[in-house]
């Protein structure tokens, strides 16, 4: 099965899209998104085989997404507007849906990617559990402070995270880098473990506690609370986890 990701800013046109997939019995749809910093977390971490691409969205246009990305998976534009096909091509696209965009059209582009994308897919298989495993990225993107501006955050440099209404502070040993993004958004792109949600208002690295007081954790100098709602789990958790 090829794992596809719709991605649009209109979301009733990813659900076109997403339906499309759906029945098409070689595509297995993995999401839809009208983010395309979250969609570029899941082709960096490796969990996209094949996505379904609107070119012009106003975070990140689809060509810039396509250069950000490379050759971690492929893509297929959608766009109502023809004239940026010859970009799509020159970037190496699959495959380029005029909206709107009939079932007819979406399957012979999609039959198009599985023939690219089948004999990896197959190679892909018989590797080892670990050798796959160690392929996964150990980092990602979160959006700076100007348009089209990204940063690049190693997993393991992040000691906390913290959410204060729209954007969220991403605490490391050196920074504190600031991105315009929901702190539950955030969430689902972070690896768990080694990242919890232990707050309302904040994520931590398990990795990088030196101490549990009560309600309290301790991060270098930072205390930060367990919250009522996720005090119970967490807990259990750490009990778990001292017993193993």
């Amino acid at each position: 099965m090829i794992r596809c990701l719709a991605v649009d800013d209109e979301a009733y046109a990813s659900d076109v899209v997403a339906a499309f997939i759906k029945k098409t019995p070689f595509l297995e749809l993995i999401g839809t998104t009208t983010s395309p910093f979250e969609a570029l977390n899941l082709v960096q971490a490796g969990a996209v085989d094949l996505v379904f691409l609107d070119i012009q969205m106003p975070e990140l246009t689809g060509i810039q997404f396509l250069k950000i990305c490379g050759d971690k998976c492929k893509v297929i534009l959608t766009t109502a507007y023809s004239e940026f096909a010859l970009a799509g091509f020159d970037l190496d696209v699959v495959d380029y849906l005029l909206k709107p965009i009939s079932y007819e059209r979406f399957y012979k582009a999609a039959s198009k990617a599985k023939q690219i994308l089948q004999p990896v897919l197959s190679l892909q298989n018989e590797k080892p559990v670990q050798a796959i495993v160690q392929q996964e990225n150990d980092f990602m993107f979160i959006k700076g402070d100007t348009k089209n501006k990204f940063l690049k955050v190693n997993y393991n440099d992040i000691l906390y995270i913290e959410g204060l209404k729209n954007y969220v502070s991403v605490y490391t040993e050196t920074q504190r880098l600031i991105t315009y993004q929901p702190l539950r958004e955030l969430e689902v792109e972070l690896p768990k473990p080694p990242f919890y949600r232990v707050h309302k208002s904040y994520i931590v690295s398990l990795e990088k506690i030196k101490m549990i007081d009560g309600n309290t954790l301790f991060i270098n100098d930072q205390s930060i609370p367990v919250g009522e709602t996720y005090k119970e789990e967490f807990f259990k958790m750490i009990r778990e986890g001292k017993k193993g």
